[in-house]
């Protein structure tokens, strides 16, 4: 087979999983992962059910695990531009940029679907939480770093501290899109993150 015929198939490989990625992404936000079947998501993409099974051996699983994934770093990298924005040295205003981003995140309908509610339940919690740590504990953890190397946080072990805000943001996440009343809910969760930010800086 020639370099060109390999590029091709390559591209129409890529277009085909692109494609079943994107059409599941928004029939999962829209529906929820359990109201939505293969046969409705290869039709959205409009690719035959054997595509579906040759991009994604184990399936809708499989395909719900590349679509949370691709929502994760599009997120990390709204967050990563976002704390790019504040003043160095400013480690207060850094972490509250982004722990308030995350919050703002958490009431979008396609992270609360896909990411807080449909991603632990789908999963389980260990390799949903596998998956959000891979995202976000590094940005944490940099933060953080950086925050103890200039003396804006007491000097202490990073690695534990990471886990344990990053445990916090998303138990908040959680918190926000799992209420009724999610407006109310991201307001008090703001200020508690607020406190939170304060005492780490104390």
């Amino acid at each position: 087979m020639s370099t060109s015929a390999r590029r091709t198939q390559a591209d129409r490989s890529a277009a085909t999983r692109a494609a079943l990625i994107a059409a599941a992404r928004r029939l999962f936000a829209e529906h929820g992962y359990a109201d939505v079947g293969t046969q409705r998501i290869v039709q959205a993409a409009g690719v035959t059910r054997g595509a579906l099974y040759h991009q994604f051996a184990g399936g809708k699983v499989e395909l719900f695990v590349a679509v949370l994934e691709e929502v994760e770093a599009e997120l990390m990298g709204r967050l990563t531009d976002l704390i790019t924005t504040v003043p160095s040295g400013d480690v207060r205003e850094l972490l509250l940029v982004g722990a308030e981003a995350w919050l703002d995140a958490s009431t979008e309908p396609e992270v609360q679907r896909i990411v807080l509610l449909d991603g632990p339940s789908v999963l389980g919690w260990e390799r949903w939480r596998e998956i959000g740590l891979r995202y976000g504990l590094g940005l944490v953890t940099a933060v953080l770093a950086d925050a103890v190397s200039i003396g804006a946080i007491p000097s202490q072990p990073v690695d534990p501290l990471a886990h344990a805000l990053l445990g916090a943001l998303d138990e908040a996440a959680l918190y926000v899109a799992r209420s009724a009343d999610p407006v109310t809910a991201r307001a008090e969760m703001g200020a508690v993150v607020d406190r939170l930010v304060r005492g780490l800086l104390a």
